[in-house]
């Protein structure tokens, strides 16, 4: 395809997939303040490895999505929409991932008991 056809080429539903995506990750933003707010807890039983690991991993969740988007908008500018596309959906994968996580280890838990 050439340069001039890619360029006339619609990218509506590029954009859309953007801005609704992003939109999703700032919720999952929100869900991650109350997060980080109680991942503190872990120290409750005192201070460990194991503690200082889950508080730092929580509280750098923001950086994820924050790349994500930027590279996403920037792949949008210089017509990569494949790569857009991805990178937008990434945005918020990893809580989606934590809740099908959740969701098939309480299903186990609840068929061994």
């Amino acid at each position: 395809m050439t340069a001039i056809a890619q360029a006339s080429k619609p990218r509506t539903g590029l954009l859309i997939w953007l801005i609704v995506s992003q939109l999703l990750a700032v919720a999952s933003l929100f869900i991650w303040f109350v997060m980080a707010g109680l991942s503190v807890m872990a120290f409750d039983s005192g201070e460990s490895p194991q503690a200082w690991a889950f508080v730092i991993a929580v509280w750098s969740y923001p950086i994820f999505p924050i790349v994500m988007a930027v590279g996403a908008w920037i792949a949008y500018a210089r017509r990569k929409n494949t790569l857009a596309t991805i990178l937008s959906g990434l945005t918020f994968a990893a809580p989606v991932l934590v809740y099908i996580g959740s969701w098939i280890a309480s299903a186990a838990w609840f068929l061994q008991h």
